[in-house]
């Protein structure tokens, strides 16, 4: 992977092409931010770039023999951990070289944007939780101990660092410390908390902000295959996360479609018309579990903006048009007195639907509750 091929994050791009530059490369970086920010990519385009026999001072050359085989995934002195658990086809002494073909086709198929649960889901570890475990943690040693075979430098990628056995840390500590000369240690994680200090004390940091508006939909349009008016369409339920804007694209979960449904929802909520609210439970039935949960979060984050929008946050308020106007117009409604018991009986049917509530009766006690709270009245000052 190359730099150019990466929206956003350009003052990262540009700190890392100086150090290979100034030949000032550390051992050890942790790349450290929220999902859909870009860190395995950036892992990806940085390896490939220090190694690259043809490197101008922007980007790999993409074309020598390094580059192919970085491209593939299939250069001998790049090397990747990753969390992983004993499956129907792996069930004893599970290593992460043993899932490389998968690793491989997941990167490949959605080009380095996916999340933890993508990786559970794709090497079909159902209800277990993936670690990154000792006998890994020793293969680290073993392989770091041999001379690089074709490259100046060896890399060793660990993704979600943060999910390292407490009980295997200590095999690495050292190697990280000292590791044989020109290897290069990145680190991948989401939550720093979850970091041993040990690790983190090792590690210089690199940290990576959510993607802005105007990033995710380039990113979008370039990688998604989508139009502009399709990206801007999911950029504020994305939050800035890519790997999310792109699953809102592929199932569908648009916000025009959670806002058309919302809107027409509380007004029926605001007439008390159960005759019409019980026409629509079959039509929130037939959404799908994934769908629903999008829908209940849309309602909080509404329910967010309208408190901002009382409290003079208007640019906190992450919507435009049609549903710029609604939340104006419905935040009279949204109050003190009701808000955080509008929030909370939207975040218990989230929490039901996970846990396959009934969804006919979710939403018509939903509907029921909603009602009562919208009616309450704003205290005056």
């Amino acid at each position: 992977m190359k730099f150019s091929e990466i929206t956003g994050q350009e003052a990262i791009k540009d700190r890392l092409r100086r150090s290979v530059r100034d030949n000032r490369v550390s051992h050890a970086q942790l790349f450290l931010g929220p999902e859909g920010s870009g860190k395995l990519s950036m892992a990806l385009a940085y390896a490939q770039y220090v190694n690259c026999l043809q490197r101008s001072d922007e980007d790999s050359c993409g074309v020598c023999k390094s580059c192919i085989k970085y491209e593939k995934l299939i250069h001998p002195d790049l090397h990747f951990i990753y969390p992983i658990a004993k499956t129907k086809e792996i069930t004893d002494k599970p290593l992460s070289k043993l899932f490389i073909n998968q690793w491989r086709s997941i990167i490949s198929e959605r080009k380095a944007v996916f999340g933890l649960l993508d990786w559970f889901q794709h090497i079909n570890l159902e209800n277990k939780q993936g670690i990154i475990n000792a006998e890994d943690c020793n293969e680290i040693i073993r392989t770091l101990s041999y001379k690089s075979y074709e490259s100046e430098y060896k890399v060793m990628i660990i993704w979600m660092v943060e999910k390292l056995f407490h009980s295997a840390a200590p095999k690495i500590l050292k190697i990280l410390e000292e590791p044989p000369d020109k290897t290069l240690f990145i680190l991948i994680s989401q939550q720093s908390d979850q970091i041993l200090p040990t690790i983190l004390s090792r590690t210089q940091l690199v940290k990576f902000n959510r993607l802005s508006d105007q990033e995710l939909v380039d990113a979008l349009t370039t990688r998604a295959n989508c139009t502009p008016a399709e990206a801007s369409e999911v950029k504020y339920l994305a939050e800035g996360n890519l790997n999310a804007a792109v699953k809102i694209l592929e199932t569908g979960e648009s916000g025009k479609a959670n806002f058309e449904f919302f809107r027409k929802w509380m007004r029926l909520c605001f007439r008390n018309d159960i005759r019409e609210i019980s026409l629509m439970t079959t039509e929130f039935s037939s959404l799908g579990r994934e769908k629903q949960k999008s829908l209940m979060s849309y309602a909080m984050n509404v329910i967010r903006y309208c408190i901002n929008n009382r409290a003079g946050g208007q640019d906190q308020v992450r919507a435009e048009g049609e549903e710029l106007k609604f939340i104006n117009d419905f935040t009279p409604f949204v109050h003190p007195q009701n808000a955080a018991s509008l929030y909370d009986e939207f975040n218990k049917a989230y929490y039901h639907i996970e846990r396959n509530g009934s969804a006919n009766i979710l939403f018509m006690d939903l509907s029921l509750q909603s009602m009562k709270w919208l009616k309450i009245k704003a205290k005056k000052d």
